[in-house]
């Protein structure tokens, strides 16, 4: 007993440190390391992105109870949630909010009967800067009013979510697809997202490895800002 009092006492910056760090990865942001390439080409995989857990609610740590309301979720947000029905967490791009008519017909995105834009078809710019992260298809600007982001189609891929909907979406759930439209298990597939799932809003990347060149980093993707 007297030893174990010992290395605590001599150990309590460091202990300090572990426990700071604990509640604030349970209740302040977190980092998660990406497996997939769901949201590509604006996040890749081996990309490690910062998530700011404060943004819509104040939870107690490492836990899916909410305390209180700090904020409502945008279309546009990347948020990460806690997917029940496909069991495992998830980052994608909110889409559709409460109230709203969803509808996708061959990939062209309708909210409330409008149809999304889409420009800069083929344009270079738009395409990850590594060719070893790119991939065949058609990378484009996505505009729904104010909100405008990349995304990428393959026009070759058998997508049987092409087509989707219409569905109008109940208080308190909200619609999110991935950026890489025809490689993405999103609400398509696993239904909306309760507003209780959804633990935080994906901000930047904090770092980038490129898993397919053994964990090289990509310095051009540190601390750059998700939009």
């Amino acid at each position: 007993m007297n030893k174990l009092v010992s290395i605590i006492n001599n150990n309590k910056t460091f202990l300090l440190f572990i426990s700071f760090l604990f509640i604030f990865r349970g209740a302040v942001a977190d980092w998660h390391p990406v497996p997939t390439g769901s949201m590509k080409p604006t996040i890749l995989e081996g990309d490690v992105i910062w998530e700011n857990k404060l943004a819509y609610d104040l939870q107690i740590p490492f836990t899916d109870i909410s305390l209180a309301r700090l904020g409502e979720p945008k279309r546009g947000d990347i948020i990460v949630f806690t997917s029940k029905a496909a069991n495992k967490r998830m980052i994608k791009r909110l889409m559709g909010l409460p109230g709203e008519t969803i509808e996708i017909k061959k990939n062209q995105l309708f909210i409330n009967g409008h149809a999304a834009n889409y420009s800069k078809l083929r344009d270079p710019i738009l395409e990850p800067v590594r060719e070893g992260d790119k991939e065949e298809g058609v990378y484009a600007l996505e505009s729904i009013g104010s909100l405008t982001h990349v995304m990428q189609v393959k026009p070759h891929y058998y997508n049987p979510m092409k087509n989707y909907g219409p569905i109008t979406i109940p208080k308190d759930q909200y619609f999110v697809m991935g950026d890489n439209r025809d490689n993405s298990a999103d609400s398509r597939y696993y239904g909306l997202i309760p507003r209780s799932e959804i633990r935080g809003h994906a901000t930047r990347i904090l770092l980038s490895l490129n898993t397919k060149e053994s964990f090289k980093p990509r310095m051009e993707r540190f601390f750059k800002m998700l939009k």
